[in-house]
Order: structure tokens, then C-alpha cells, then sequence
């Protein structure tokens, strides 16, 4: 990559198999654990579910982060711990705040199974500020005529989270970040955003070019700090622009756990293991904790 190349690193999803569920891992990496605060990040689909079939991602913990659902196609039936329901569908955003800790389910619901049904979308974990890490768990769903809507020639952005183009999500924030799906027309040019430390774009579809170079889907571009970067469409391309200021230190993942010191990441493990978690009203069929 040149001097005037705005990226820095480009990585290429790995795939996972999440009991018959076929998804793109793409952060964190071996180069690159985080981008901002977001520490996890996954595509699933799109994939096509037989009828009489769905997905069933049981009962698990989460500590230390807060978790970003959001669908281009399909739906999926969000429970949780504080007794939350919501049926997650295209373009809102289901935000979960795990804090000390919240149990949570994603499944197909009854008319999704009933039908042969799409599903495709994204899946993040956003990492919270020591402030937060072990406050109380929360909920909040926020549909799509709710989140900004940034206009742009030949481009239309919706902010998912955090700020972005002089607009702010009203889905909650804990630290300085951003957080936007943008679709672009065949050919229209995009100004990324430059007032956050850390930026990425990942292409979902279509293609790119940024820099002087092309990037087909299933690419995550980070950018080096600072950068005025712009991409241009190849055809019609849909993306996730994400990113924010680096966080206070070094951050733990283990399974479903995020936190700043390995101790918290222990205690998380008994609780689950001796069941000290919160149950899901309506849904006690639980993941047991992996084997280490």
C-alpha cells in the first residue's frame, strides 16, 4: 500500500460454524483485535432457512459490552434476562447493555419457520468504558424511522450508533463512536468520516474503490488515523462504516465475556457454571459453558 493510501489494513473474514449457521468472524483479529470500542463483529447470511426450520442461538451470558443486532433481511426474536421481547427486524437496531451481566436468546419465531425465510445481517459487540463495564444491564430498541437518515449524492445512510456527519443515534453510546449501514448507487462517491481516531469500512456487497485500489465484499478496510479518505461505488454497494476512540487499556474476550481485567472473566465463568445468571422468561434451554 502507498504513502497515500489511506488504508492500513485489510482483513478478510474468517468462517465459522455456529451449530448449522454459517457466519463471517471478522474482528477481532490476530493484527487487529479492536476498531474503537468494537470488539467482535460478524455477518451472517445471507442464507435462505428451509420451512419448519430457524435459527436457535440458546440462552448465554454476556458481561462488559453491549451487543448491536441489526438486519438487512429476515427477523429474529430477541428475549433477555431483564424480560425483554422484541422481534428484530430490517433496518431497527436492537441494543443490549450486558454491564455486570445479562442472559440473552435469538431465535426464528413461529411465522419465520412456518415460511422459507431469508435471513442476513450483522452481529457486534461494542466494548464498554471502565465507567460501565460492570453497571447495570439494559434494552433498547430502536426502529428504523427513528435512527438519522444522511443523504448524500447517489448515497443514503442510516446511523445506527453513536455520531457521524453532524448527526447523533438515539440508541445509547457509551463512549465516543459511530456506527452507520450506508447504500451507495452504481458509481457515487462517499467522504468517509474523519473526526474519530479509529475508522473501517466493510463491504457487505457490490465493491469499492478507496485508494487506488478495489475491494470486493467480505473485506474489512481500517484506516490509518487521521486520513481524509473517499470511496467510490463500483456498482450499487452496500456498507457498514464503523469506529470510534480507543478505549482505557487493553480488553479480555473469552466466549460470550468482555472485560478489563481477567478476574471479572473468572468470576463470569462460576456464575454461569454454579447458575447465578438471570434466567430468560420463556426460554431456559441455556448453552452450557464451553470446555476451556
Amino acid at each position: 500500500m502507498s504513502e497515500s493510501d489511506p488504508v492500513e489494513l485489510v482483513i478478510e473474514p474468517r468462517k465459522r460454524d455456529l451449530g448449522g449457521f454459517g457466519v463471517k468472524r471478522i474482528l477481532p483479529f490476530a493484527k487487529r483485535r479492536m476498531v474503537g470500542p468494537f470488539i467482535f463483529l460478524d455477518e451472517f447470511g445471507p442464507e435462505v432457512l428451509p420451512v419448519g426450520e430457524g435459527i436457535d442461538v440458546r440462552p448465554h451470558p454476556h458481561i462488559g459490552l453491549a451487543t448491536v443486532t441489526y438486519l438487512f433481511e429476515g427477523e429474529i426474536l430477541h428475549r433477555d434476562s431483564l424480560g425483554s421481547l422484541q422481534a428484530i427486524r430490517p433496518g431497527a437496531v436492537n441494543l443490549m447493555t450486558a454491564g455486570r451481566g445479562i442472559v440473552h436468546s435469538e431465535r426464528s419465531g413461529e411465522i419465520e419457520r412456518a415460511r422459507e425465510a431469508k435471513l442476513h445481517g450483522m452481529q457486534s459487540w461494542i466494548a464498554l468504558p471502565l465507567a460501565e463495564e460492570q453497571g447495570a444491564p439494559g434494552f433498547s430498541h430502536h426502529p428504523l424511522e427513528d435512527l438519522p437518515l444522511i443523504e448524500r449524492e447517489g448515497s443514503r445512510l442510516r446511523l445506527l450508533a453513536g455520531r457521524a456527519y453532524g448527526q447523533t443515534s438515539p440508541a445509547p453510546a457509551f463512549s465516543d463512536l459511530f456506527y452507520l449501514h450506508a447504500e451507495l448507487e452504481a458509481g457515487a462517491r462517499l467522504d468517509l468520516p474523519q473526526d474519530h481516531d479509529e475508522r473501517a469500512v466493510y463491504v457487505v456487497s457490490g465493491g469499492v474503490s478507496l485508494g487506488g485500489r478495489e475491494y470486493a465484499p467480505g473485506r474489512l478496510l481500517v484506516l490509518k488515523e487521521g486520513a481524509a479518505a473517499s470511496l467510490t461505488a463500483g456498482p450499487a454497494s452496500r456498507l457498514m462504516l464503523l469506529g470510534g476512540a480507543p478505549l482505557e487499556g487493553k480488553r479480555h474476550i473469552w466466549w460470550n465475556f468482555v472485560a478489563s481485567d481477567l478476574d471479572l472473566i473468572e468470576a463470569a465463568k462460576a456464575d454461569w457454571r454454579e447458575g447465578r445468571f438471570a434466567p430468560v422468561p420463556g426460554d431456559d434451554d441455556a448453552m452450557p459453558l464451553p470446555e476451556e
